[in-house]
């Protein structure tokens, strides 16, 4: 069996809004549109998490070192992210996709793949519904998306590709080779820079000298994936859009510009994290008993510690002493390049109760009120609009002071 045709004729829809972040800067901040502005970490351990077409234009692209990126880029805005305002503008557009379907699949924050198989009553034709759905995106939240609509999420995803920034390219049904033999074998997923080397030298440049190659000789040359290799050459791919179950684990992790020593030095970072993965877990209505700390030290070396608790919890509080019984586990006078903690082991919504490391049930009511006042502040003003008193000169130990 080759994998064959996808049993139904469906319409799938690539949706990937055209550099993100920093659209969004320059949403915010009209004065900087037209200019070359790069988002991410300002530290010189930083990188690029997203660039304006002006900043790619001179070869700054994502996942970069920052150090690089300004080197090629010396006039650039550098911004640091703004996590809680992407995930505002991110909510705003998936809602408008989701008005058109409920078989929405996040890619990540800023794409999704949509099934608007049958909905052509609804929305009419494939092309017309995705273009509806830019028109709305760009009217509501002043922002652009590039889309692709195809028989299948392989083919939708490179026609996005190839219609950015701010394009609409539609692969009719019959047509799928016609559109991907000329295209550069790279265009296809799973052919990354090693692959493309090696096909390079076996005289592969185009998805058509792919295609024409056997797949027997490709599962003796690439094992499994040479196998997927001679269905995506002939554009198959029967793979469903999924929306996505609940989450198994909700975390939160932090790279230092700088190496960090000891408890006292790790102490406020612990802190943050603890607070940030307590609203991510309030705000999905989730609780977890397994809390996990992972630590990559400045040899990049890591090493991970868990603990798990008496019952589920979402307080911050409750989850940083967690996490500080597990930093004790790890060796003080190593330097710490990056802490992350998790906490996942969760149960059926409802079926927990909080657990309460401050007292009896009328403090931890009074916890939940706190936290939740404290989430609204923070949605609205930002992260650190309350800050921790331990974080403060003189602090106490402990969150939400």
């Amino acid at each position: 069996m080759d994998g064959g045709r996808d049993r139904e004729l469906r319409c799938i829809v690539h949706l990937d809004m055209d550099a993100f972040f920093a659209s969004v800067e320059a949403l915010d901040r009209p004065e900087l549109r037209g200019r070359p502005v790069i988002v991410g970490g300002t530290g010189p351990r930083g990188v690029v998490a997203a660039a304006s077409y002006e900043a790619r234009r001179h070869g700054v692209h994502s996942a970069m070192p920052m150090t690089r990126a300004r080197r090629l880029c010396p006039g650039a805005v550098v911004l640091p992210p703004r996590a809680a305002r992407y995930r505002e503008v991110s909510r705003a557009v998936f809602e408008i996709f989701r008005s058109f379907t409920p078989l929405v699949e996040p890619v990540s924050i800023d794409e999704a793949f949509l099934d608007l198989t049958g909905t052509e009553a609804l929305h009419g034709p494939p092309a017309a519904a995705a273009a509806e759905i830019r028109r709305r995106v760009r009217g509501e939240t002043g922002l652009t998306v590039s889309a692709g609509v195809a028989p299948n999420k392989l083919l939708a995803k490179i026609a996005s590709d190839l219609g950015k920034p701010d394009g609409l390219v539609v692969v009719p049904p019959g047509r799928e080779q016609e559109f991907l033999d000329p295209l550069p074998v790279g265009r296809i997923w799973g052919v990354g820079e090693v692959t493309r080397r090696v096909l390079g030298r076996m005289g592969v440049r185009t998805v058509r000298d792919l295609r024409a190659l056997d797949r027997e000789g490709l599962v003796r040359r690439f094992g499994a994936a040479g196998h997927r290799l001679y269905l995506r050459a002939r554009g198959r791919d029967a793979s469903p859009v999924a929306p996505p179950g609940p989450p198994k684990s909700v975390g939160r992790e932090e790279t230092f510009p700088r190496d960090l020593r000891g408890e006292a030095a790790l102490r406020p970072v612990l802190l943050r994290l603890a607070g940030e993965v307590g609203r991510r877990l309030r705000r999905r209505g989730l609780a977890g008993r397994t809390v996990v700390l992972k630590v990559r030290f400045g040899d990049f070396s890591t090493v991970t510690r868990s603990v798990t608790l008496p019952a589920p919890v979402d307080d911050d509080g409750a989850v940083f002493h967690a996490g500080l019984e597990l930093l004790g586990r790890v060796p003080p006078e190593r330097p710490v390049r990056l802490l992350g903690l998790t906490v996942t082991g969760f149960g059926p919504e409802g079926a927990w109760r909080q657990l309460s490391l401050f007292g009896g049930p009328g403090a931890a009511a009074s916890r939940e009120a706190l936290n939740r006042a404290l989430d609204r502040l923070r949605e609205r003003y930002g992260g650190d609009v309350v800050v921790p008193g331990s974080l403060l000169p003189g602090g106490e130990e402990g969150p939400g002071g």
